[in-house]
């Protein structure tokens, strides 16, 4: 199932200028693998060493934060649109 992702401008070197992407998977932890094998380093930037999401990365499902849904095992289906926020600081 094809799933639209939004790609934040400090990744979109990774994919070659683009904003959108689409990729097959089922849940978000496959949504990032096959980011990866697509683009390759994505999953290093997503992820840590121990393959959890990084603090600062923030991903949404159709507008929702994954925090309050199932987290990586999101659930996505076709014609979802996952976001990647990444995490903004300052003051």
């Amino acid at each position: 199932m094809s799933v639209q992702v939004r790609i934040p401008t400090p990744l979109r070197r990774l994919t070659q200028g683009q904003d959108k992407v689409e990729v097959e998977c089922t849940n978000l932890k496959q949504c990032i693998e096959a980011l990866d094998k697509k683009y390759p380093g994505m999953k290093d930037k997503l992820c840590d060493e121990k393959g959890g999401i990084r603090r600062f990365v923030n991903f949404y499902v159709n507008g929702q934060d994954i925090r309050f849904l199932n987290g990586a095992d999101t659930a996505l289906k076709s014609g979802d649109e996952v976001s990647i926020v990444p995490a903004v600081a300052g003051g």
